[in-house]
């Protein structure tokens, strides 16, 4: 774990790199991916075996390729992340292209509660950022374990307008009536849950420990479910955040077949940009049974 001081030095070069144009700092930041790919072993080991899990159709040097590329993406994530907590409003406005804005709008103006449903992909915190610059937002706010990067991602996720950040272990009452109250719901659901609280669908082929949370959050509070997908563009050309139209018949009387449905549709959407997923959590480790084999061993 970083010393404080080792974490405020970290935060230091981060800020003073932000300055950086960012065709360059994109550049750097694959550099450090790179890095990261061969020095950390353990994670590697992990997003391998994921995408060897997920793609068993493609040839060997292509997953590795695939898990090669992740890891430079993730250092681009991650040194960009400084242009998303200093930044100005403009350069961010510059930084993240927004498309779809008008399905939320639209749902606004109907007075129609939102779910913006943001699965783990790399750019999920720029989409993030975008978001709060347009609209006050309600998300859920895990706690860093380290309290320096903890309070950076916290005033990071909060620097525009209003936002409301709602802890992971609070009930789910608070964010049903933040979105009843007109915020959208900025929510992010594909992370392996505790068993209790899964459902066990298809995810590649899968069966995979997946929460019902969607489904019922969007019937408490009424709300549309509206796709929120942010890629990554190549080089210096920054983010792009697309908001697509809301589900129709969502959700319908079967919860377990709503988590079927947004697995799938993440699924969809991880193989038009397969690198840029978060492929270093281990999102298979719940399994169905407990005599079942552990699958990154």
């Amino acid at each position: 774990m970083f010393s404080r001081l080792a974490s405020q030095l970290a935060l230091g070069i981060l800020w003073l790199l932000h300055h950086l144009p960012l065709p360059v700092l994109a550049r750097i930041g694959r550099s450090l991916g790179r890095l990261l790919y061969y020095f950390a072993r353990s994670r590697r080991q992990v997003a391998q075996r994921n995408i060897d899990l997920c793609f068993p159709e493609l040839p060997a040097a292509q997953r590795r390729q695939i898990t090669r590329e992740h890891f430079s993406l993730i250092g681009r994530s991650v040194l960009e992340r400084g242009i998303l907590w200093w930044g100005s409003a403009a350069r961010i406005r510059r930084l993240v292209q927004v498309t779809g804005e008008e399905h939320l709008h639209a749902a606004r103006a109907a007075g129609q509660p939102v779910i913006l449903l943001a699965p783990h992909f790399l750019g999920l915190d720029a989409g993030g950022v975008a978001i709060t610059q347009r609209f006050d937002i309600v998300s859920i706010y895990s706690k860093q374990s380290n309290p320096v990067f903890d309070a950076a991602v916290l005033r990071g996720r909060s620097r525009f307008g209003d936002q409301l950040l709602i802890s992971r272990d609070d009930s789910a009452r608070p964010t049903v009536k933040a979105m009843k109250a007109g915020r959208p719901f900025y929510y992010l659901p594909d992370i392996s849950p505790r068993r209790r609280d899964a459902v066990f669908v298809p995810f590649f082929g899968i069966q995979t420990a997946t929460i019902t949370g969607l489904p019922r959050l969007a019937k408490a509070a009424g709300a549309q479910v509206l796709p929120c997908v942010t890629r990554m563009l190549p080089g210096g050309a920054g983010y792009q955040l697309t908001l697509g139209a809301p589900w129709k018949d969502f959700p319908s009387a079967d919860p377990v077949a709503d988590a079927a449905r947004m697995n799938a549709w993440i699924e969809n959407e991880i193989r038009r940009m397969p690198s840029q997923y978060y492929w270093v959590h281990r999102r298979f480790k719940t399994r169905p049974l407990r005599t079942d084999p552990n699958l990154y061993r």
